[in-house]
């Protein structure tokens, strides 16, 4: 059965399925839509069109699908979607599209948000992404699955992070980080891949190895731009998989440029599109 505490408000258009747990004071508005096994601990404000998935634990004080924090938002209809099995800490926002970004803010399956910690308007999160305490995604963001953002970081609009990378902490990020790369500093910088990470997810030797070539490849040996560099790489390890997402993710140029390290001349680096 559904357990809704007395001291809970819940509006007659929110949809609560079977087995929901909503404890004291919490407030549901709006077109919600909370799947089944999911609890809200105490103290939760969710409002405006959010759904959220099955067997999700939100903690007090987090705050979703709340208007965007957007001066171009005009109050037109948008959505936050949360998948399944995630963890949403104490005091964590989230925001839901505007019209510049598709409607949509979207948050995949199994990831964790700890304390504090952002999602803005038209984000886009994969599945097993964790935003460590206080990071802070700007709007536009796409985060690939399996991404980690560093605790007290910073995302700024538009950026991608590619999937398996790891954004550390007290860092800015302005430019598009790679797949599997590792990036940190006040304006962070491209600091190699994210290794632990891999051996983490069973990565295997060979893959790993091919990635730390195809990386010194890109960025560290050689002449070059960027781009011819990644043309050579592609020649070379264009059958290993983890290596053409690299790739892939260099030659889709985004809005903002791409993240390098400290030593690569940025002349050399894709510009935003």
């Amino acid at each position: 059965m559904t357990k809704i505490h007395p001291t809970a408000i819940i509006a007659p258009t929110a949809k609560i399925a079977a087995d929901v747990s909503i404890g004291p004071y919490c407030v549901v508005d709006g077109e919600v839509s909370v799947g089944t096994g999911t609890k809200l601990v105490s103290h939760v404000c969710i409002g405006g069109q959010t759904t959220i998935g099955k067997h999700c634990t939100v903690y007090p004080f987090a705050s979703l699908g709340s208007p965007p924090q957007d001066l171009k938002y005009k109050g037109e209809k948008s959505q936050l979607i949360i998948g399944d099995h995630c963890a949403i800490r104490e005091y964590v926002t989230m925001n839901p599209g505007t019209e510049g970004g598709g409607l949509m803010t979207s948050v995949g399956n199994h990831c964790l948000f700890m304390v504090g910690a952002h999602v803005a308007h038209d984000c886009r999160v994969g599945n097993r992404v964790i935003l460590a305490n206080n990071a802070t995604l700007g709007g536009h963001v796409i985060v690939g699955d399996h991404a980690i953002i560093g605790g007290l970081a910073a995302v700024h609009q538009f950026v991608r992070i590619g999937e398996h990378a790891i954004v550390g902490g007290m860092s800015g990020v302005e430019h598009d980080v790679i797949p599997y790369g590792s990036v940190m500093g006040e304006r962070a910088n491209l600091a190699g891949l994210n290794l632990v990470g891999l051996k983490r997810q069973g990565f295997d030797r060979d893959t790993i190895h091919a990635l730390r070539n195809a990386y010194k490849m890109l960025f560290e040996d050689g002449d070059g731009t960027l781009m011819e560099r990644a043309a050579k790489t592609r020649d070379t390890y264009g059958a290993v998989g983890e290596v053409m997402q690299i790739l892939s993710f260099v030659d889709d140029k985004g809005s903002r440029s791409l993240c390098v390290p400290k030593t690569f001349s940025r002349q050399d680096a894709p510009q935003a599109a």
